[in-house]
């Protein structure tokens, strides 16, 4: 089949609990899925951005068949780039393909979930309660000792991009793209500041699950701590080679991550929801 131009329609994020190790009848009008955009990377990449966000959106549950020649009619795109979608999506743990069977979903715990891609596609379907509990986990093992290594080993140019960072912060002055935004640089900065090739590579996948817990936080309209103080007392310990400190100011401003995500989670209209059932019940 030669290459056509892809369909453009609104993907359907209906989840079919009761299609596990069944083959998706996809093309179906309340089945059919757009091709996502996917800049920089073509017709190719968009049906990887599609299939991985039906996966990590759960319209593919684990041990679900994904049917090669419907996907190719469906999306009308050739079987050379189906097959090579797949390719990367089996790559990254998603997909596996076994003679007999065909192309099927794995277990959630073969995803390669600190993969960039799959990172991003979590992001995009909403996180869970159990994602911000590890975000939260993962912070507190590895920003504590970034900072320590920041205080010994930080540069001119570390303590500029730290600063530039709490200042852009202070200027946010409640408008939350722009919180959100000093928020990752200042993060990335800390990062680089420990002079560590793998925390630097770590901090795709601590910023881009900051910034979906940052958007929890800071909503457009919303109220939220000032995060300023707790920032500047991390670039202080730092500026002051203050390792102990720089630690213990890392951990006191998580403190504060926990106290606001929890805030910002008891006020989502879904919590409030869910919390007048459990009294009703």
């Amino acid at each position: 089949m030669g290459a056509a131009q892809p369909v453009i329609a609104t993907v359907h994020n209906e989840r079919r609990h009761q299609m596990v190790g069944r083959t998706h009848t996809l093309g179906h009008s309340s089945d059919r899925a757009a091709v996502r955009s996917y800049p920089g990377r073509g017709i190719h990449g968009q049906v990887v951005d599609t299939l991985g966000l039906r996966v990590l959106g759960g319209d593919y549950l684990p041990g679900d068949v994904i049917d090669p020649d419907r996907l190719e009619s469906e999306l009308a795109v050739s079987k050379t780039v189906i097959r090579e979608a797949l390719r990367v999506l089996g790559a990254k743990g998603l997909v596996d393909s076994r003679p007999k069977r065909g192309t099927f979903v794995r277990e959630r715990s073969s995803w390669s979930l600190l993969d960039t891609d799959v990172m991003k596609w979590q992001l995009q379907v909403g996180v869970s309660d159990r994602f911000l509990a590890d975000l939260a986990e993962v912070r507190a093992l590895v920003e504590p000792a970034c900072a320590a290594l920041a205080a010994r080993r930080h540069t001119a140019d570390d303590l500029v991009a730290l600063e530039d960072a709490v200042a852009a912060m202070a200027a946010a002055d409640g408008d939350a793209d722009a919180a959100i935004a000093a928020d990752l640089r200042f993060h990335r900065a800390l990062m680089a500041a420990a002079q560590n090739e793998l925390f630097t590579r770590m901090d795709v996948v601590i910023t881009n699950a900051l910034d979906a817990r940052d958007r929890v936080v800071h909503k457009p309209g919303d109220h939220w701590s000032d995060p300023t103080p707790n920032h500047q007392a991390i670039l202080d310990r730092i500026r002051d080679g203050d390792v102990d400190g720089s630690r213990e100011a890392v951990h006191r401003l998580l403190a504060q991550a926990d106290a606001d995500l929890r805030r910002a989670r008891a006020a989502s209209p879904a919590t409030r929801t869910a919390r007048r059932r459990r009294t009703q019940a």
